[in-house]
């Protein structure tokens, strides 16, 4: 009963326009762990044994917000569902994910570890090596990747058409970046596929988001950058956020030109406001330096 719920409840959300990708996967956990246990509707100590399998506390809190909202559309038809409270497990604040900057070293390693995956000869490693070369050469968002076509590839770039905001942009490429990926575009383009997205697997179709997630974190975890699973490391999330950061690393000093800086940085990384670039600048040695020489000369009444 719970399972065709929820195939209705993400019908609609499809329906509606939402990707609704994280949410369903929770949920489609949680609705086994309630069948297994012969349950027919939510109920609020069944969420709560479940959250707490969960291995932090702002996973537990991001699983029961999503059990609640699943249980609102559900108690709006049937009153035998209950709706377990917010605060649950107590009152807590949003707080960003501390994210990770990675080195050049990093990144590099982690496309050398791309490039030997298996099967031999086949297009995989060469896929994942672009991929997530891609993404940190531009700092594109992992879901506008892998929704790129072979038509988007243009001479003046990329064509982002899937984005989280329903905004299209042209995202030009660095010449390097060109020269990888005119160098995948060589096998990808012999490579027989029913799909024409741009990023296949070895059999030929896209790969699903779970599974880049899967081989990014084994990828991670073989050259040393994450712990056990569990534990936490670098995500793929986190080679956007080191884009931006070395993008203003590199920019000119100076008030205005910072300014300007970062509504170009805004506008390529696809934000529906300048402010939520603001968030991907965490503070590095190289940023902090700049911050203190513009305080310096704030503080002898200089322009900054």
């Amino acid at each position: 009963m719970l399972s065709q719920q929820l195939a209705d409840h993400a019908a609609l959300q499809h329906a509606l326009g939402f990707k609704f990708r994280t949410p369903y996967l929770l949920l489609r956990n949680f609705v086994s762990f309630a069948e297994l246990r012969g349950e027919c509707f939510v109920a609020t100590e069944t969420v709560r044994e479940w959250a707490l399998q969960a291995p932090s506390p702002e996973q537990r809190r991001n699983r029961l917000l999503a059990v609640r909202r699943f249980a609102i559309a559900l108690q709006a038809e049937d009153p035998h569902h209950e709706v377990p409270s917010a605060d649950l497990f107590g009152s807590a604040c949003h707080r960003r994910r501390t994210p990770y900057i990675y080195s050049p070293d990093d990144i590099r390693r982690l496309i050398d570890a791309a490039h030997r995956l298996g099967p031999d000869s086949s297009i995989r490693p060469l896929t994942y090596a672009t991929l997530f070369g891609l993404i940190a050469a531009t700092g594109m968002r992992i879901s506008e990747a892998l929704a790129i076509r072979l038509p988007d590839v243009t001479e003046d770039g990329l064509i982002i058409a899937q984005t989280k905001f329903k905004k299209s942009r042209l995202l030009p490429l660095h010449s390097t970046t060109r020269l990888a990926l005119d160098g995948y575009l060589a096998t990808r383009l012999k490579t027989a596929s029913p799909s024409d997205a741009l990023f296949i697997s070895d059999q030929g179709t896209p790969p699903a988001y779970a599974t880049v997630v899967t081989v990014f974190l084994r990828l991670v975890r073989s050259i040393g950058l994450r712990g056990s699973p569990g534990s936490r490391g670098p995500r793929i999330h986190d080679l956007r956020h080191t884009f931006a950061v070395r993008s203003l690393e590199g920019c000119a000093q100076g008030s205005q030109a910072v300014a300007r800086h970062i509504t170009a940085l805004s506008t390529y990384l696809g934000h529906a406001h300048v402010t939520d670039t603001y968030w991907y600048l965490q503070a590095t040695p190289e940023l902090m330096a700049h911050m203190a020489v513009a305080a310096e000369a704030l503080h002898r009444g200089e322009p900054a």
